[in-house]
């Protein structure tokens, strides 16, 4: 059942009973490998195209970048960031675990938990800026077709002590956020399975949609060669492109580093290892470029059309007389950002939570904590600016995300060749367990591979907009901290293991 030559494996024997097993962690049996090469793919389409990948070049070009050298930057990132999301899903595909479940195998049984609760945080962070971002376009919605709902939440707006009490956004606002917030906890309640249904059928709406808004853009603003001439209007400073250049490729590595990690949750379903490496490859590179090109296309259209640069899509659509148009748009919009925190935000934290306590917390239970959580990392302030979201948010824990990677992808293909006793993964006394249920090894090398971009973290953190003036070396560490922590990650991990190894390492 175990030779590495056989494309699945599948557990035989009954772990049910130890604590470490519940059926949302189980490995999935070979019949429920289903998800084909379309299913991967409309799961890259369905999570890159929302509006924070359509915001992301702007980003780089409010910065100072040319439009070419914003998509060139982002494909770049997204074709590094292809390489370990492929690597990382292998083990998914071929055992059928989920990402906690994999990481016992280099951080132990309890040690798991570490870098599952990482990337549980940063995913409840994203979870609560993409609701955010849902309920701002519910309001817009909402405003558009109920004249009385609009002019509530503006005499709120205009009432400064009352507008105070709720950080600077009206009453009608936080209604919406939560109404969106809502809808995603019912969807949580029904588990996993509409994920992939979710995905499938959403994905050719969010593919029209862009199509039809960047069609209307460049047939407005006289053509597609008169809206690039004007992108430059879009640069808020002038800087050199090779001072920008590395930190908006560690942002575009980072944007999917989390995704990078926890891909195995999905490529457990997938029908073969051909199906997870084409349907990413197809889905992932291509739709982000694409849709942050729709971004900054429309963006620089809007220029020209209303004499003022507008970034944000929602904001955009109530411009539009046509309540049809608005209603398509608003539908569009709310697809988009449904399925992004379905699949990117909910599914990895909902089973690192459950990881925590297996036979207390379930997947649903998980997902829950992971809705509440998004609330109180208050995704509002995490937006505040386009430089704190490129340089402190995505910078920043893509070096948590780089390091947790550099130790899963060593211990699986150099330490393991991609061998892994899938029946010790659940045994709290097995190979994996490293005798205290701690790889101290792998705690060492991601405590030393972090170390180095700490102090550049917190002085980016510091600063406003987070680009600091003058970078030092330490500031330069930071802004490749992906590629350092998991280059150092990487090789700590395999020196330590080749110097001490253990009965679980072969």
């Amino acid at each position: 059942m175990n030779d590495e030559n056989r494309e699945f494996v599948e557990l035989s024997e009954d772990v049910s009973a130890s604590p470490l097993w519940n059926h949302d962690l189980a490995p999935t049996t070979i019949e429920q490998r289903t998800w084909s090469t379309w299913n991967i793919a409309a799961l890259w389409i369905g999570m890159s195209v929302v509006i924070t990948t359509y915001t992301l070049a702007g980003g780089f070009i409010e910065a100072g970048m040319s439009w070419w050298q914003a998509m060139m930057t982002i494909l770049l990132g997204n074709c590094i960031v292809l390489i370990p999301m492929v690597l990382n899903a292998h083990a998914g595909t071929k055992y059928g675990v989920s990402f906690p479940v994999l990481a016992r195998a280099s951080f132990g049984t309890k040690g798991a938990n570490i870098p599952a609760i990482l990337r549980a945080i940063v995913a409840c962070g994203w979870f609560g800026i993409q609701t955010w971002i849902g309920g701002q376009a519910l309001h817009a919605l909402f405003s558009t077709l109920i004249p009385a709902w609009h002019q509530f939440g503006a005499d709120i707006a205009t009432n400064g002590e009352i507008a105070g009490r709720f950080a600077g956004h009206n009453l009608t606002e936080w209604i919406s956020f939560l109404i969106f917030w809502a809808i995603q906890v019912v969807i949580i309640s029904k588990g996993i399975d509409g994920i992939k249904y979710l995905e499938s059928w959403t994905a050719p709406l969010l593919l029209l949609g862009g199509l039809v808004l960047l069609v209307w853009a460049t047939n407005a603003a006289g053509g597609l060669g008169n809206v690039l001439s004007g992108v430059s209007v879009l640069q808020k400073q002038q800087a050199d492109f090779w001072t920008i250049f590395p930190g908006a490729l560690t942002a575009s590595v980072g944007y999917w580093a989390t995704l990078s990690l926890n891909i195995p949750d999905f490529t457990r379903y997938a029908k073969s290892q051909k199906s997870q490496l084409v349907g990413q490859a197809l889905g992932l590179p291509t739709t982000m470029t694409a849709f942050a090109f729709i971004g900054v296309a429309v963006t620089s259209a809007t220029v020209i059309i209303y004499g003022e640069a507008i970034p944000d899509p929602v904001k955009l659509i109530q411009k539009f007389d046509s309540t049809f148009v608005i209603l398509f748009a608003m539908i569009v919009i709310f697809a988009a950002q449904l399925s992004t925190n379905m699949a990117a935000n909910v599914v990895s934290p909902s089973n690192d939570f459950s990881n925590l306590n297996p036979k207390k917390i379930s997947y649903v239970a998980g997902g829950l904590i992971t809705a509440v959580i998004g609330i109180v990392m208050m995704p509002w302030q995490l937006m505040s600016s386009m430089g704190a979201y490129i340089f402190t948010w995505l910078i920043g824990y893509s070096g948590l995300m780089g390091a947790i990677g550099g130790i899963l992808i060593c211990d699986y293909f150099v330490i393991r060749k991609k061998h892994l006793e899938l029946a010790e993964l659940f045994k709290t006394d097995g190979i994996y367990s490293y005798g205290s249920g701690f790889n101290w090894r792998a705690i060492v090398a991601l405590v030393l591979a972090i170390a180095p971009v700490v102090p550049g973290f917190l002085r980016a953190a510091a600063t406003p907009g987070g680009q600091v003036a003058n970078p030092g070396i330490l500031d330069t560490l930071y802004i490749y901290a992906w590629f350092v922590t998991f280059g150092i990650a990487f090789l700590v991990y395999l020196i330590l293991t080749k110097l001490n190894p253990d009965r679980g390492s072969k």
